[in-house]
């Protein structure tokens, strides 16, 4: 229902992907927002917030840090709800105990002290992730439910991708759970797989990210999609607010609605996005490859309803909400085309090596992002689109003898 005047509710890391779109689902619904950033005054960060519907007269910024104890009190004083939003996600860092697992933690109960302080927020929701849910050593359930912890001492000795961020979401939602217990704060976790869909923010999302991948060979993108599972953004963020006012909510709850694996992404891209020539047959990866799913059974059971249900939409279109954002951001190469971007000089001898070197492929420029931030490289996309591509190192191309070093720094 949208529309009357709902009460006043916190949206923490609200300049974000997941936070911004709750934000203004939130206004939609009538409720008056007090959403946290880190700088209220970086105007560039925060003009898509200020430029919401209803913004003018629902939304009040407030400077908070998960890093400064208290920065969140005055924000959430006089607030009927909490959404927790905001992580840390620098997943490249070298310091991923002061930088990411303390951070998350402490910030969660930082944030839960400020709610029983304000003795007003009548309900707590945590962003979590199922990444707190499916990491951990074999044997494998056939299914994932709430159920599932992930194995934090597994985490640590192998060290897999986002490795930090799996202990460091995990550690805070059972603590969380500890503080709700001792100080009978009223909790809900959501669990959400890879969120995809459009977006309001400037920048690209590392969601983005994952879905361009599959056009512009990205290899740690590719890599991470061999099989995955997803949710639409719209999805997850109205489930956030149905387990806000449903009142027998409790607990847990996993907000899936895909499993896929690439072939399955590329195939459905592919039809929709023709133009950039997207290869549909993955060397290693089998067809029947999918992921175990993680069952959305217990939110399902609650009453809530899919929008982009796997039964309507496939997971390419759950995706193309993405790639249409990025083409309207002007995020988006164009087909085929060779940009110049303020490379060293190196870059571009090479690249005209590499133009008449491979002439009979086509040079096209994809983005190497990080969660941090975007590089830019030059890599070769095979135009024949039959042609078995590797996941792995270079799964797009064979990387030249000088190239094999400096690939791995992307």
């Amino acid at each position: 229902m949208e529309g009357g005047e709902k009460g006043t509710v916190c949206v923490t890391g609200a300049s974000g992907f997941i936070g911004s779109w709750l934000v203004m689902k939130l206004l939609q619904r009538g409720y008056y927002v007090h959403a946290t950033v880190r700088d209220p005054g970086n105007v560039e960060k925060v003009k898509h917030l200020l430029e919401l519907p209803k913004a003018s007269t629902h939304l009040s910024l407030w400077r908070a840090d998960l890093k400064e104890e208290g920065s969140f009190d005055d924000a959430i004083q006089g607030c009927i709800g909490v959404f927790h939003v905001a992580s840390p996600m620098d997943i490249s860092t070298q310091d991923a105990q002061n930088e990411v697992i303390d951070p998350t933690v402490n910030g969660v109960l930082d944030i839960m002290r400020a709610c029983t302080k304000a003795k007003t927020v009548k309900r707590f929701i945590y962003t979590s992730t199922t990444g707190t849910i499916t990491v951990g050593p074999e044997p494998l359930p056939l299914e994932y439910d709430e159920s599932f912890w992930t194995d934090v001492d597994y985490c640590k000795a192998q060290k897999m991708t986002a490795w930090m961020y799996f202990i460091a979401k995990t550690t805070a939602e059972k603590a969380a759970w500890e503080f709700a217990k001792e100080k009978g704060l009223d909790v809900v976790t959501i669990q959400p797989p890879v969120v995809v869909g459009p977006f309001v923010t400037p920048s690209l999302p590392p969601s983005a990210k994952l879905v361009l991948a599959v056009l512009t060979g990205e290899e740690a993108g590719c890599n991470l999609l061999a099989r995955g599972r997803a949710v639409h953004v719209d999805d997850l963020c109205d489930a956030h607010i149905y387990l806000f006012e449903h009142p027998e909510a409790k607990g847990r709850y996993i907000c899936s609605s895909h499993c896929f694996n690439i072939i399955e992404l590329a195939r459905s891209l592919s039809l929709k996005y023709s133009e950039y020539n997207i290869p549909t047959k993955f060397e290693g990866v089998d067809e029947s490859l999918k992921s175990i799913p993680c069952s959305s059974r217990k939110l399902l059971d609650l009453g809530y309803k899919f929008k982009y249900n796997s039964e309507e939409y496939d997971i390419g279109d759950l995706c193309s909400g993405a790639i249409e954002s990025c083409k309207e951001k002007g995020l988006m190469p164009s087909p085929g085309a060779f940009l110049l971007f303020p490379w060293k000089f190196h870059d571009y001898i090479l690249c005209l090596i590499g133009f008449f070197r491979f002439r009979s492929q086509l040079l096209f420029i994809c983005y190497d992002f990080e969660v941090s931030g975007i590089r830019l490289g030059a890599k070769r996309l095979e135009a024949d689109t039959t042609r078995p591509n590797r996941i792995g190192l270079g799964q797009y191309f064979e990387p030249w003898p000088h190239e094999k070093q400096r690939s791995q720094q992307f």
